[in-house]
């Protein structure tokens, strides 16, 4: 008889938990401490199918709502990269039809001079051996916040350079205004051509030794764009000469600037 009324007991204090966790809101743990947090509501999963995909380490900190098909991430990650990546994530996750990505990134704080610096010398090697000569990235940095616009040649190209910025320890945001050039055969051929002349001229050689003092050309449909920084007016206005002297050329854009010079003191050199 004892044995009985403690089996009823029993059974009463598991039916009042139960039903105290049921009165809990719907909030959830991705994995155990290790994963975001999910909050839905008990008819709509895709937030925690969101928090089940961020199942890891970088995401610990993060925050997942889900509303009418609206995924909210908010919380903090270490870099960049892993604001990116949670954002495709949920972007790919079943009942998802919108991200809005309020992610802070948290790492450390650097200038934004040194930042620049920095992230420019990285691009000037990045994919070298892989047709750089053919890509003139542009790079600024506010309040942590990187911007890339210029030409790549290839989307290839243009990803490298966005990887590169996205890992790098304080960087806070991206902006990707890069654009890729038109795909063509003709373009390829005009490209080879005026490096040829540019690099083929015994003055200019020297600029295709060092990757960090190349001579840039963009191309886009027979329009071609140079830029780098060379060492002379002279060399600036030979480049010019050189690569508008090549066949099937509609027109040079002469961005190249001269070491040592102030930009209000630049002059044209030409194509401008």
């Amino acid at each position: 008889m004892k044995m009985t009324k403690h089996i009823d007991r029993t059974a009463l204090v598991a039916v009042m938990l139960a039903g105290a966790l049921l009165s809990l809101p719907q909030t959830s743990l991705a994995a155990s401490g290790r994963g975001a947090i999910a909050q839905s509501l008990p008819d709509n999963p895709a937030a925690s199918e969101v928090a089940a995909r961020l199942n890891k380490k970088q995401f610990h900190h993060v925050t997942v709502n889900v509303d009418n098909g609206v995924a909210t991430l908010s919380g903090t990650v270490d870099e960049y990269e892993y604001k990116n990546d949670a954002d495709k994530i949920a972007h790919k996750t079943k009942g998802v039809t919108a991200v809005r990505n309020l992610i802070t990134v948290a790492g450390p704080n650097v200038s934004d001079a040194e930042l620049k610096s920095k992230l420019a010398e990285k691009l000037t090697y990045d994919r070298v051996g892989y047709g750089n000569t053919f890509n003139s990235i542009s790079i600024d940095v506010k309040d942590g916040v990187v911007t890339l616009g210029g030409h790549a040649r290839t989307d290839m190209d243009k990803d490298s350079a966005l990887s590169l910025v996205s890992t790098y320890p304080g960087v806070k945001d991206v902006n990707n205004e890069v654009e890729v050039d038109p795909v063509s055969i003709m373009d390829d051929q005009t490209r080879i051509a005026v490096a040829r002349a540019v690099y083929g001229f015994p003055a200019l050689q020297k600029y295709a030794i060092d990757p960090a003092k190349t001579i840039r050309i963009s191309v886009q449909n027979g329009h071609v764009e140079l830029y780098g920084v060379v060492d002379s007016q002279a060399d600036k206005e030979m480049a010019y000469m050189r690569a508008n002297g090549v066949s099937g050329v509609f027109s040079v854009k002469n961005y190249l600037q001269v070491a040592n010079q102030t930009p209000e003191n630049q002059k044209p050199g030409g194509g401008q």
